[in-house]
């Protein structure tokens, strides 16, 4: 009986000892876990700002310092020093109309210009705009245009958004547009 005492204690001791190590182990499985989500906790808490991130001791790949003196140029050169009231862009994409108009006298938010940019004239269409009547001097003597002149819509080659007429003379009314003022 002495044998089988001495082989059940050495047996309950084996026994907890595999349960200390279960424990363990089991332990470490859940600290490691802890840890874990402390470190991404801690990661997600820590906010890194962009100047952290940017190397400004490499130049920019897409930044031109000079770009609105080459731009001005430009400008100037198509403009050929004359001067303008506004330069025009289309109200939907802002793509550049026109460098050179004229400011309408009584309607302000109207320009007519003879040279235009990226315009495309719907041929075959007429436009009857109530609000673009103007008076004309004939060679003739004086006297007001007739109900006879006929419009043409014009749109922004870009996108399509009808930004003014043309009429007979060739000449551009433009009265859907975004002016910068020159």
């Amino acid at each position: 009986m002495h044998l089988f005492n001495s082989l059940q204690k050495e047996y309950f001791a084996e026994y907890q000892m595999s349960q200390q190590k279960e424990e363990a182990v089991l332990n470490e499985s859940i600290d490691n876990e802890e840890k874990e989500n402390n470190q991404d906790q801690n990661t997600k808490e820590t906010v890194v700002s962009d100047d952290d991130i940017i190397d400004y001791s490499v130049k920019p790949e897409f930044y031109d310092p000079n770009l609105d003196d080459k731009d001005q140029l430009w400008v100037q050169k198509r403009k050929k020093g004359q001067s303008s009231d506004a330069v025009l862009s289309c109200p939907a994409c802002f793509t550049t109309l026109c460098l050179e108009c004229q400011r309408h006298e009584k309607y302000v938010t109207q320009y007519r210009a003879v040279f235009v940019v990226n315009c495309k004239i719907k041929k075959g269409q007429v436009s009857d705009k109530g609000s673009l009547k103007r008076k004309r001097v004939r060679k003739g003597g004086g006297g007001s245009a007739g109900g006879d002149e006929s419009f043409s819509p014009v749109c922004c080659s870009v996108c399509g958004t009808e930004v003014g007429v043309i009429d007979d003379d060739e000449i551009y009314h433009f009265f859907n547009v975004l002016p910068s003022e020159c």
